[in-house]
Order: C-alpha cells, then structure tokens, then sequence
C-alpha cells in the first residue's frame, strides 16, 4: 500500500478515536486538516485500509458502516441513539477462556456486537 498524507490522517483518526466513526465523521475530522479531500476519497481510504488490515469495519445493520481500530474487543449498540460502546477486556478475556476450556479452540480474532438501550437511553437522558 502506497504511503499518502490523507490516508495516513484517515488512519490516526480511526486509531484515536472512542466513538467508532463512519466514513462521514471520519470526513468532518479529515477535512479540518485537508479541506479539499472528498468523501469519496475517504471512503475510498477507509475501505483500502480496512482491505489492508489496517482497520476493521463493524458489522453493526445501522446502514452506515463504522469504522474501527484493530484490537480484539467486542461492542455494545444501542439501538436507539446508535451508540457504540467498548466492552472491556477483562470479560473479552473471560469469554475467550470459556471458550478455549468448553471447544479446545483458540480464538485468534472476533467480531461480536450486542445490541440493546444503552443506560442514557433507558433512563430517558438521550
């Protein structure tokens, strides 16, 4: 993959961010630091480096694909205001171990997402 200054940005964006952007987000951030750029070159970039290994895209049917850095953890979506929570890695640890100890499988990489109402949701905040 050939080196470029606005997917080296697509890529720090996606990496440094908590809120598990789409390609529009993702645009809005790239577009602070190089005002030209397109959506459609962004996602152009986001796909590529997802092609590339270098990101994942979320299987969350929301419609508008997220985008993700590469650690292994799993998510929480909140149907509602469509939220994308981090589950921490200590139950990740756990599940992998459950796992491993009921189907002598090793999990190299997963992809799991919960969806649900988040706390905010539920008690009216959102």
């Amino acid at each position: 993959m050939k080196y470029s200054k606005q997917r080296e940005q697509i890529l720090n964006i996606v990496n440094n961010s908590f809120e598990h952007p789409t390609a529009y987000m993702v645009y809005e951030q790239v577009k602070k630091e190089i005002p030209n750029i397109s959506l459609g070159t962004v996602y152009r970039n986001l796909n590529s480096l997802c092609e590339n290994k270098l990101i994942r895209k979320l299987n969350i049917s929301t419609g508008n694909d997220r985008f993700d850095k590469l650690d292994s953890h799993f998510h929480l979506y909140c149907v509602n205001c469509h939220t994308v929570i981090d589950l921490n890695d200590d139950l990740l640890n756990k599940f992998d171990k459950t796992i491993k100890d009921n189907f002598d499988f090793e999990v190299l990489s997963n992809d799991l997402v919960f969806s649900g109402i988040c706390h905010d949701c539920k008690e009216g905040k959102e």
